[in-house]
């Protein structure tokens, strides 16, 4: 057997899986929560009119053209925001800053698999607190959490698509005795979320992405805001150039569009509204949802069987095997026309 050159952690871990991304013909993918429509029209005029020379240039390190700009929409100060290469950096950089050996993380169970990876890559202790009934939050939540110093929540929570009650949430941030970082990539689907929360508590982290509701999976563009002091050390822990040139000039362009983001967003709540009452039409239940996804269980509660069939009819949804979550699908909220497509397929399993 070959020499490992790999830290013993490195390879006793099982890296995360990212959603499918298979090459099949004509597929309709409605597996990893991208937006079924364009980015904004600012978006392409960015991309038109930017000068291909600026690209021999380093981009600005700390992104300020993006940052002036989330400010400005969050009503808060510069040097509350930092951005990064999706929100998968943002993760990286605050368990980078606030774990490792004797400082454990802690976040719920099912949530989002990438927590317990990036912990276990900095050999910290992982606290699993697993969901009540429903997909509530446990009302023991800050004594289990309590050894932690990172605890994150997922609001809306992925894969299950609910948000936590504000008023818990604001009780577990009173309670904790370290970091909270609210991880709200679905934030813009929900009914409420915990941005204004930061102006409250210094403890608080609220991480929000670009890919969902603003239809820029592609370009990778995290940020996070919090108390100035927590983000000056965060700082720190990013890479120097985390966030390309051109990059920051789409999210400007992005986020100044917030009419296009209502009209898109409107649409598919719509279409979510839509797929729930089919859906239950044929039997399914399903997790009240607060996001651009529906998790759903068939009649026979066989997630699986039907994961399958969709497969088999070139329809794409995620899957994720367990005692309590394989009953169920995500099925994220696609076009309505693709949305059609499935609703078939389930009509001629289960009707």
């Amino acid at each position: 057997m070959k020499k490992s050159y790999f830290r013993p952690v490195i390879d006793a871990m099982a890296g995360y899986v990212p959603g499918e991304q298979p090459k099949i013909d004509k597929l309709i993918k409605v597996n990893t929560n991208e937006n079924p429509y364009p980015p904004a029209p600012g978006v392409f005029d960015t991309l038109h009119a930017f000068a291909a020379n600026k690209l021999r240039l380093y981009p600005q390190p700390t992104a300020d053209i993006a940052r002036e700009t989330i400010a400005t929409l969050h009503g808060v100060d510069i040097d509350n925001v930092i951005a990064a290469n999706g929100s998968d950096d943002t993760l990286n950089i605050a368990i980078r800053s606030f774990c490792g050996p004797g400082l454990p993380l802690a976040c719920f169970n099912p949530s989002y698999s990438l927590y317990p990876v990036l912990a276990q890559m900095q050999e910290a202790p992982i606290i699993r607190i697993n969901l009540a009934e429903g997909f509530r939050m446990p009302s023991d939540a800050a004594e289990q959490a309590a050894p932690a110093n990172l605890l994150i929540i997922t609001r809306p929570n992925a894969p299950t698509g609910n948000a936590f009650p504000m008023a818990e949430v604001r009780a577990l941030i009173e309670n904790f005795d370290g970091v909270v970082l609210v991880d709200e990539a679905y934030a813009d689907f929900s009914d409420d979320n915990c941005m204004d929360l930061v102006r409250e508590y210094d403890n608080l982290i609220v991480s929000r992405t670009m890919s969902k509701s603003y239809s820029l999976a592609g370009i990778r563009f995290g940020y996070a805001v919090a108390c100035p002091e927590l983000i000056e050390g965060m700082m720190k822990v990013k890479d120097s150039y985390n966030v390309d040139m051109l990059t920051q000039y789409i999210v400007r362009a992005a986020l100044s569009d917030q009419e296009y983001l209502d009209k898109t967003r409107s649409i598919i709540l719509a279409t979510r509204a839509r797929m729930e009452k089919e859906l239950a039409k044929l039997g399914f239940t399903y997790v009240p949802s607060q996001t651009n996804f529906l998790f759903a269980a068939p009649p026979d509660n066989d997630g699986k069987r039907f994961f399958d069939v969709l497969r088999e009819n070139a329809i794409l949804v995620r899957y994720f095997p367990g005692e309590v979550t394989g009953r169920y699908v995500r099925i994220s909220v696609g076009s309505d026309a693709e949305i059609d497509k499935l609703l078939e397929v389930a009509a001629r399993l289960y009707g």
